[in-house]
């Protein structure tokens, strides 16, 4: 059990809040259930709209939400009744209100903030999702937002509370975060059904949760599953939007006169809600996705039952905010256990298991993590440049397209087509504007070696073997590393003819390998490019320094160059063998797929068996349950799997490329998808490029590829995953640490998110096996 009184941050709590609530005194009644009512909006930032369609209200046709008026009459009643309190979370909705308001609203609106009627909480530019996000994007949102607060309001405004109400599972990394933020407490909606019972049944809803086992009781943080998601109690919602709200009739004289019945059955609601939890305290959200929208309808009905209910006297009603609520819960000084595992993967219902969205949207996912990349580069050279005015480019508008794509709505793949598009969108206009911050920083630091200042242009499509500006013969490489420790991999561009030379930044010629561009590439990137070749170029004589760039000179030569044909193009063959000063990878001659895994260096042997597979998505037209696969939720029809060719699993290897600096195996399994194998000389690692797609629907079977590795190792039903790029942790197929699990979906319910690795080890042979991804998967 954990003591709050123990706890540091909470003594800082309590002296914050005194800071934040000048004239608040203690409205608790020991003897009675305290209950706080939290005014509140769910403000996705884009999901079946766009951000802006959202703001403005635009297509009502798709959905009736339009945050400005949610924020422009909120302030309004605030202004009629000091009593009321509002919480507000999504900076990416209000500092676009907050530009467009007059200089005396922003002061009525600073007032709100000083006085405690309008609290921000959470803060960031979003509300992240918490299993598709690298950990600094994460950090990266949230500044965004808390600077704005801080420098708009005050450090006396900076919130003290997590809020994520609405992610689809819930992260130990992000409550460290939180922890490490000096954040006080975590409240969220979402947990397992099962879970979320065997709370309730033991009065578990809170505890403090240890989010880093190297942290330790350094991460701790106070936190707290909502009683009912984050919705208004059954028939309390006094929302526009609302169908089941019923409102106080309080004049005796008219018809329909219902405020006993009401107070009844508020009192009895709270009761029951009670029961729940360890102190007499409870919390209740009123407000759900976009409401208030008309907020009139909500603070005066909301008036009345606070009025009417403290009337009766059987229980203590007010306006209330989380670290209102927090606040109450440290003085009842009680005792709460410790959770040090992780709420993955969320459930809602048997059969509804919210792990689909680990991978949709793979492509999207993949650029952001690569913005995100770009983003740290540019944010170093902009720092090392000292900044830049404010009329001149800066990293800001990346550092909002990211902060944007962190929504739990967005980078996890579940919006819509649309709203996809606007999210690439923001990302590369960011991306534009960061690539005149580090064309100007490079070219500063040229200008301070005595160098001539650089032309820079940007290879955006890599990805596909795409760069005009190395497709036309003589040219410059510009190479920064963004790393804190020198770099000298190698580097992989397209040409437009074989014959090239490359010279290093000591002016010496470095090695240079000529390829043939796959043609899976070739067909992703239809007419964007004729080019055929790429160059592989070995830096490891002439390395990028940290936090520096180098200058590579490419020529087109009129020697003869060579660049490798391929040695097997058909099966069935002998086996293949490919292999650098770390690893020996054989391939087997009649499926076409690796067979066994060697460590050079060690010596040890594993057989690894990988090929690709799919899973028949369910429609939901069955006798278990209406729930279909989707966006959302990965619900395959069997635990059966199948080939996603029509001769088994096997691969045809059509092309092996072997040389002095890299082997390359080309495998075709099916006309949508292809692979290729790599290994560079010097690289400790295996490389698998695989592509994907278009996948077949003709035959009316949804299709849910998943990548199989089949070893010999044994794990005994264990694995590794990350959290979000951070920390390692445990998992145990058909197993939950804190409570019972339910298997009643035994593929689904075993898929957990994987930012960036995941291992399974072998504890006898002392032997691990590790897969690391390029972008979040599941």
């Amino acid at each position: 059990a954990w003591h709050v009184t123990r706890q540091l941050k909470m003594t800082f709590f309590v002296i914050l809040v005194s800071c934040l609530f000048g004239s608040f005194v203690f409205a608790e009644e020991k003897d009675k259930i305290n209950v706080h009512l939290v005014a509140h909006t769910h403000d996705d930032v884009g999901w079946l709209k766009t951000v802006d369609e959202y703001y403005y209200g635009a297509d009502k046709n798709i959905q009736d939400a339009a945050v400005q008026y949610i924020l422009d009459t909120v302030m309004d009643e605030l202004g009629k009744n000091k009593d009321r309190k509002f919480i507000y979370v999504e900076m990416a909705f209000f500092i676009r209100w907050w530009n467009e308001q007059t200089d005396d609203l922003k002061e009525k609106v600073k007032q709100f903030v000083k006085n405690g009627q309008l609290e921000f909480i959470n803060g960031g530019w979003c509300m992240n999702d918490e299993a598709s996000t690298h950990y600094n994007a994460i950090i990266d949102q949230m500044t965004v937002g808390l600077t704005f607060i801080e420098k708009t309001f005050g450090k006396e405004a900076r919130p003290t509370i997590g809020w994520h109400i609405d992610p689809f599972g819930h992260s130990a990394v992000q409550a460290s975060l939180f922890s490490q933020m000096g954040f006080d407490g975590f409240f969220f909606g979402r947990i397992d059904y099962d879970d979320k019972q065997f709370r309730l049944n033991t009065s578990t809803m809170e505890m403090i949760w240890r989010g880093s086992q190297s942290l330790k009781e350094g991460s701790d943080i106070f936190t707290g599953v909502l009683y009912n998601k984050y919705r208004a109690p059954d028939g309390f919602c006094y929302d526009a939007r609302c169908t089941d709200g019923i409102p106080i009739q309080d004049d005796p004289n008219l018809f329909d006169y219902n405020v006993d019945e009401r107070v009844d059955a508020f009192i009895k609601y709270a009761n029951e809600q009670a029961k729940h939890y360890s102190t007499n305290n409870i919390m209740m959200t009123m407000g759900a996705d976009f409401n208030y929208g008309n907020a009139r309808m909500w603070f005066k009905n909301l008036d009345k039952l606070i009025h009417y209910v403290n009337k009766n006297g059987s229980v203590n009603v007010m306006y209330s905010t989380p670290s209102m609520y927090l606040e109450y819960v440290h003085h009842a000084n009680s005792l709460y256990k410790i959770k040090t595992d992780y709420f993955f993967p969320y459930a809602d219902q048997p059969w509804s298991f919210w792990t689909g969205y680990f991978t949709s949207r793979p492509g999207l996912k993949g650029y952001i993590r690569r913005c995100n990349n770009h983003l740290q580069a540019c944010k170093q050279l902009e720092a090392i440049h000292n900044g830049f005015p404010d009329n001149k480019p800066s990293s800001m508008l990346l550092k909002k397209g990211m902060a944007v794509a962190q929504h739990h709505d967005a980078v996890s793949g579940t919006e819509k087509q649309h709203v996809a598009n606007d999210y690439a969108k923001r990302l590369h206009i960011g991306e534009v504007e960061c690539r005149d911050v580090m064309s100007t920083a490079l070219n500063n630091l040229a200008v301070k070696k005595d160098a001539k200042a650089m032309d820079l242009k940007f290879c955006e499509y890599l990805n596909i073997s795409v760069c005009p500006h190395s497709e036309t013969g003589n040219f410059n490489l510009v190479v920064y590393n963004s790393l804190a420790r020198e770099w000298n991999w190698y580097l992989r561009f397209p040409v437009k003819s074989p014959k090239i030379s490359v010279l290093g930044t000591d002016g010496k010629m470095l090695p240079v390998q000529i390829f043939c561009v796959s043609n899976a590439t070739m067909n992703v990137r239809r007419n964007m490019s004729i080019v055929i070749y790429e160059a592989v170029v070995d830096i490891s004589s002439s390395p990028i320094p940290p936090l520096g760039y180098s200058v590579f000179t490419v020529r087109s030569s009129h020697g003869n160059m060579s660049y490798p044909k391929p040695v097997k193009n058909r099966i069935p063959m002998d086996d293949i063998t490919i292999s650098n000063e770390y690893y020996q990878v054989e391939f087997d001659g009649v499926s076409g797929q690796i067979k066994t895994i060697k460590n050079v260096m060690t010596g040890i042997q594993t057989t690894v068996n990988q090929s690709f597979y799919w899973y028949n998505s369910s429609t939901g037209k069955n006798i278990n349950s209406s729930q279909a696969s989707g966006a959302y939720i990965f619900r395959p029809n069997s635990s059966n799997v199948y080939p996603v060719n029509s001769y088994g699993s096997n691969a045809k290897i059509i092309n092996v490329y072997q040389n002095d600096m890299v082997s390359e195996v080309h495998q075709f399994f099916t006309s949508w998808l292809t692979q290729v194998v790599r290994l560079y000389k010097r690289i400790p690692a295996i490389e698998m490029e695989y592509t994907v797609g278009p996948i077949p629907i003709k035959d009316k079977h949804g299709k849910e590829i998943i990548s199989r590795f089949d070893t010999d190792l044994s794990s005994d039903s264990v694995w590794y995953t990350d959290a979000n790029g951070r920390e390692m942790q445990k998992r145990k197929r058909n197993y939950r640490p804190t409570w019972k699990y339910n298997n009643t979906a035994p593929v689904a319910g075993n898929y957990y998110p994987v930012n960036s690795r995941i291992f399974i080890r072998d504890e006898n042979k002392k032997t691990q096996f590790t897969v690391l991804n390029d972008r979040s998967q599941g």
